[in-house]
């Protein structure tokens, strides 16, 4: 019976490959796209991806439901939060430069398997995203019309009530997508102009707003006999940003695109900063004019701004309100159509995705065939299915995406610089322990140069310290620590940091109504919990962290990304039940996938299958003395070619 069973070694071999991280090219800047994407063409994707249907609904839904006239309060907050994460996308985006977003983000710092179901969430947030877009574009241009599209289209081709199916299938929704998807493939350049014509018209319209707005506004509206500025309290505020929160989730098109900017260590950072801001701003003053125009209690959730318009008088002002909005949503498609294709093209080309995704037309310089066969599949969710019951599933799509990038700037941010070869084993690790060294009898064997130097010029060492190493001001007191790797420490200390993110909002969000837990308890766990996660932070704090580079570094790591973490666990746990169950099954079928296909053809996987190559060792004598010798580097799993296990102790002789 124990034979079937797998050895440790196999296990810790499996588990290797399942956390392996992606090898960068030297240059990183080579590419097969083309960089012609400047600082006003990476924002101008941003805010339209952004600044979509959400400004012309959102607003009036939450102010009516939800929060009221501190629907501002809930904009500016949730601003806020999406900063954190903005600004670790910022890093990553400048850092590497590679299209991907937050699939490449999680794959070079964090690990195969997590980057592939990142990868996988997005590419269904990215088709169920575009197909919602092109419903509601759909259905505000029929309303314009008074339905007149869907009632001929129900008479003549006919209605059904099937679950999960919409009523009658949506052929403009599926047009325009189709039309975007033509529009998208002639390449980066024409979908950014294209991009520009609307995000223009939209700019335009919602100037037009705010003016009109300020001259309408009557601050009688926030008065107390209207209910007051916040009718629904600080819980109402507080819900108000969870669903404001997803207003901002478009700017990762930024990140998807750095790989053609022209100049992504300094446009990507500022185009995040540029297009979150102008859209903060853009969803605050709207909020403000909406609530001062008409009372808050009397606006209409499904067309706010051409209802108030209507309301005062200006009936013609709601015919330019309807084309922002549509202006508005065609950015958003185009958003989704630019960088879905581009995430697939990254997870095919590192061999974790079908190989024919990765192709790139010679002519456009885009994946041509990425952007054909899911514009198709997104036309023909948008033409029969029902999105609503899935629009939910965005949500956790993203904030998870949120989540691995935020924890992969940690994990980064405290890592050495990768080489290329094998992994030091545990017998080759640096060990700085105080009273061992050249002088203790031990020969020790090291990867580098730079790792040979830890040890023979060790006061050296200590007043400049590799990431990932213990800071001296800490060692007296967590000595005990600095006989792990660099980096080793701040991994566990990040998943540690991670579960207690988890644990701490489960009981927030379901301690007193779902687990029902006595107030001793509550009290008990939140405690716990809580001190889980700052003990963790200040382990992290207490490492050396690289030295400031070229590009654009978050600040405040690791409370930053931190801070991003918990808030998006947060927002994850107040989801439904059925959108994780939703979630659950389809990160099945993505593990199905990866495990049939993208494991084995992995890049990484074939670059752990290469011939033998030379690289440098250097050994350390107990004298001091230093030896520099060439051999043969194989996987770790295979013995060393032409030098047996003992080639430590032919040394010694």
């Amino acid at each position: 019976m124990a034979r079937w069973l797998p050895r440790s070694t196999d296990l810790t071999r499996f588990c290797q490959k399942l956390n392996r991280v992606k090898t960068l090219e030297d240059d990183m800047m080579e590419t097969s796209f083309n960089r012609c994407l400047s600082t006003i063409d990476l924002t101008l994707l941003g805010i339209g991806g952004m600044v979509g249907s959400g400004l012309y609904v959102l607003t009036g839904t939450v102010a009516k439901e939800i929060a009221g006239p501190a629907v501002i309060v809930s904009f500016i907050i949730a601003g806020f939060a999406s900063l954190l994460a903005a600004l670790c996308y910022a890093e990553f985006g400048a850092r590497v430069p590679k299209t991907g977003s937050a699939y490449m983000f999680t794959y070079v710092s964090v690990g195969e398997i997590w980057a592939f179901l990142i990868g996988w969430n997005v590419l269904l947030e990215y088709m169920i995203g575009g197909a919602a877009v092109a419903r509601a574009w759909s259905g505000y241009l029929d309303s314009i019309f008074n339905h007149k599209i869907k009632n001929f289209t129900e008479t003549h081709v006919g209605a059904w009530q099937v679950p999960f199916l919409a009523r009658y299938p949506d052929f403009l929704a599926a047009a325009i997508l189709l039309v975007a998807t033509a529009f998208i493939s002639f390449g980066a350049k024409v979908s950014s102009w294209l991009n520009h014509v609307f995000s223009a018209i939209s700019m335009g319209v919602i100037l037009f707003i705010l003016i009109m707005g300020f001259v309408l506004a009557q601050p009688k509206n926030w008065s107390t006999q209207e209910g007051g500025f916040a009718p629904y309290g600080l819980s109402g505020i507080m819900a108000g940003t969870a669903t404001c929160f997803y207003a901002f989730v478009g700017f990762d098109v930024i990140a998807a695109s750095s790989e053609e900017a022209r100049n992504p260590q300094r446009a990507v950072p500022r185009a995040i900063a540029f297009s979150l801001g102008l859209a903060t701003g853009a969803y605050i003053l709207v909020s403000v004019v909406l609530t001062l125009m008409v009372p808050w209690h009397s606006l209409d959730p499904d067309s706010a701004l051409a209802d108030a318009f209507y309301r005062r008088g200006y009936a013609w002002a709601g015919f330019l309100v309807a084309a922002g909005s549509i202006c508005a949503m065609n950015t958003v498609l185009l958003s989704n159509l630019f960088s879905l294709p581009r995430i697939v093209y990254a997870m095919a080309e590192d061999g974790l995705f079908f190989q024919i995704f990765s192709r790139v037309h010679p002519r456009t310089q885009v994946p041509v065939v990425g952007i054909v066969v899911f514009g198709l599949l997104m036309a023909l969710l948008a033409l029969v299915f029902d999105l609503e019951a899935l629009v939910q599933f965005l949500s956790i799509g993203t904030l998870l995406a949120y989540t691995f990038v935020a924890a992969s700037i940690i994990v980064l941010r405290f890592q050495q610089q990768k080489v290329d070869g094998p992994a030091p084993a545990a017998r080759d690790r640096p060990n700085p322990e105080p009273h061992e060294g050249p002088s203790s009898g031990e020969l020790k064997e090291y990867e580098s140069f730079s790792d040979k130097l830890q040890l023979v010029d060790r006061d050296k060492t200590k007043q400049q310290r590799e990431p990932g190493q213990l800071k001296a001001a800490f060692e007296p007191y967590l000595e005990f620590l600095s006989d792990f790797y660099p980096g080793e420490v701040v991994t566990v200390a990040v998943v540690t940091l991670m579960v207690s993110a988890i644990c701490l909002c489960s009981i927030l969000v379901f301690g007193n109504t779902h687990l029902h837990l006595p107030t001793w308890s509550y009290s008990l766990l939140l405690v716990l919990f809580s001190l889980g996660f700052l003990l963790s932070l200040l382990l992290i704090w207490a490492h050396e962290q690289q030295r400031s580079t070229q590009t654009f570094q978050i600040p405040l790591v690791p409370l930053s990304p931190a801070l991003s973490i918990i808030l998006n666990i947060y927002l994850m746990l107040k989801l439904s039940y059925m959108t994780w169950l939703r979630f659950a099954v389809w990160l099945l079928l993505g593990l199905l996938v990866y495990f049939c296909y993208g494991i084995w053809h992995s890049k990484e996987n074939l670059r752990e299958l290469q011939p033998q190559r030379l690289s440098a060792r250097y050994v350390v004598f107990p004298s001091g003395s230093l030896e520099e010798r060439v051999q043969a580097v194989q996987p770790s799993s295979q013995p060393t070619a032409g030098l047996p296990d003992t080639d430590t102790d032919d040394c010694k002789r």
